[in-house]
């Protein structure tokens, strides 16, 4: 039974028994009596199950069905009420429920409870905790069309730890060295190509940079050179097949899932021959994909072909959309703040052009301090994702700043916010303010989980190093070649998205001139 459900004996306990035999065949002799036929009885069966299911959900309200010592649950519709609320925007339903439950509540989403944590006091447990105790890999299954089976969140844990390590080996300094370099290349390729001066969307710009960058560093020379447009197109409809929906339903027969499945099968049979001759040649590239098809698990055995593929599509969405709108965000928060960001981050391009000649690499890139915390500020600001989630298999104990304690139950779903954490008063002063400076190691240090832009903990994002180095490079190349000045309003977010970024448009004007 869901923890939430009653079981045969609690139904018994509440003063309610299984009907006798006797009364089971008196209803039917009752039916055949009037005429009806048997099916007649569908819709009232149907009707009856419906209303025991409504009202048992009211009662997970109450202490009746309620566990003892869990956090308050919201008060919604019951089976669609909570539903209809998180489909509505977390962002609204975490700003109308924490000012009334506090940092810790539960909503009900059909026969499921999302327990929320809000904010580093109480989220603590969710970033430390064991696998055993919380995990991924029930929360994220929705994923499994997208990337494949035998990968990442269609494994067990111990697979699914060593399929990290591949990931971990391909993100090693000396790869991102390599990295590096390709992803200048691109970028002073990409920008030589805009005029002396003009109006970009700037969203809509460095996406497709990002997806350049990844073709090149992940998916190959290969595919970066022969196949970029049509992989590009595959991508893209494997990208869109994955909507809200997909969260709850990832198999529903919609027209967006029907697109997902046919670019996963035409992108797997692209790769596979791409792998095939790589593994019959020998050849070796500094590139991701090399990465995976090198890798061998503890007892020797290696990726099929289509786990390789499926390992690169878990990066790939994993880094493609938050590493364009990151950057995104630090061009458009630093330029809307040029009077007092701009400076700052230009007087640093100077110094370092001058120590090492305009050269570019990764151990130059890691000296840009202040860019480094314009990147983070942006990203403090506007995470892209606004939700973590896990599921709890280990009930655990969780004390609010108020000193309120509750027990989270097995079976819930648990959810933190970066995007809403990052807002709170007293995690970060002046929080709704774009100040970089707060990260200077003079400042005072945050209590652990106060910044989780790249999660935190256990599951801290593996590719920070690489998503830095990237974003640096473009706005190194950026700053030391163009000024800017914002076209119209700063944009909103955009919380519609499955990832969130700005609203379009994100349009800058750009005058070529060199620093």
């Amino acid at each position: 039974c869901h923890p939430h459900f009653p079981s045969h004996e609690t139904l018994t306990t509440l003063g309610q028994t299984a009907p006798p035999p006797q009364m089971v065949a008196g209803i039917g002799e009752a039916v055949a009596a009037m005429g009806l036929p048997c099916w007649a009885l569908v819709p009232l069966a149907v009707a009856a199950a419906a209303t025991i299911l409504f009202v048992l959900d009211g009662l997970t309200f109450t202490a009746v069905l309620k566990p003892r010592g869990s956090p308050p649950v919201i008060r919604t519709w019951p089976l669609v009420g909570g539903m209809a609320q998180f489909l509505k925007g977390p962002m609204g339903l975490m700003a109308n429920a924490m000012p009334k439950y506090g940092e810790v509540f539960t909503v009900p989403v059909f026969h499921k409870r999302i327990t929320f944590l809000i904010g580093p006091k109480v989220s603590e447990h969710f970033f430390k905790a064991k696998d055993s105790e919380m995990s991924q890999k029930e929360v994220y299954e929705f994923n499994v069309p997208t990337f494949g089976k035998g990968v990442v969140f269609d494994v067990d844990h111990n697979t699914r730890a060593e399929q990290f390590r591949f990931f971990a080996d391909s993100l090693k300094s000396n790869r991102l060295r390599e990295y590096v370099g390709m992803m200048v290349k691109e970028a002073e390729d990409f920008f030589g190509k805009w005029g002396d001066e003009g109006e970009v969307d700037l969203l809509d710009a460095l996406s497709e940079l990002i997806v350049l960058t990844a073709s090149r560093c992940l998916l190959g020379r290969e595919i970066r050179e022969t196949l970029f447009a049509e992989v590009t197109t595959l991508v893209h409809d494997l990208d869109k097949g994955m909507v809200p929906l997909s969260v709850f339903f990832p198999y529903a027969p919609i027209e967006a899932h029907r697109k997902r499945d046919k670019a996963r099968k035409d992108l797997a049979a692209i790769f596979d021959k791409v792998i095939q001759a790589r593994r019959e040649s020998g050849a070796s590239e500094p590139d991701v994909l090399q990465t995976f098809i090198d890798a061998r698990y503890k007892d020797g055995t290696r990726l099929t072909n289509d786990q390789v593929l499926g390992m690169l599509i878990a990066v790939l969405f994993a880094g493609q959309h938050t590493s364009s709108i990151t950057s995104t965000w630090t061009g458009l928060l630093s330029i809307a703040n040029k009077d007092r960001v701009m400076p700052v981050l230009e007087q640093e391009q100077k110094q370092i052009m001058q120590k090492h000649q305009g050269a570019i690499d990764f151990d130059i890139l890691a000296e840009m301090d202040e860019l480094h915390y314009a990147i983070k500020e942006a990203l403090r600001m506007h995470p892209p994702l606004i939700m973590l989630l896990r599921q709890c298999h280990v009930p655990f104990k969780v004390t609010t700043t108020e000193g309120k304690d509750y027990v989270v139950p097995k079976g819930h779903i648990v959810a933190t916010s970066p995007a809403f954490a990052h807002r709170m008063d007293g995690v970060f002063k002046d929080a709704d303010e774009f100040r970089p400076e707060r990260f200077h190691p003079s400042e005072d240090k945050p209590e652990f989980a106060s910044f989780i832009g790249f999660g935190g903990g256990r599951h801290g994002c593996m590719g920070e190093t690489f998503a830095y180095m990237q974003i640096k490079t473009i706005w190194a190349i950026l700053l030391r070649n163009f000024e800017f000045e914002l076209v119209g309003k700063l944009p909103e977010p955009d919380y519609e998205g499955m990832v969130v970024g700005p609203k379009h448009p994100c349009t800058i004007r750009y005058k070529r001139r060199k620093l």
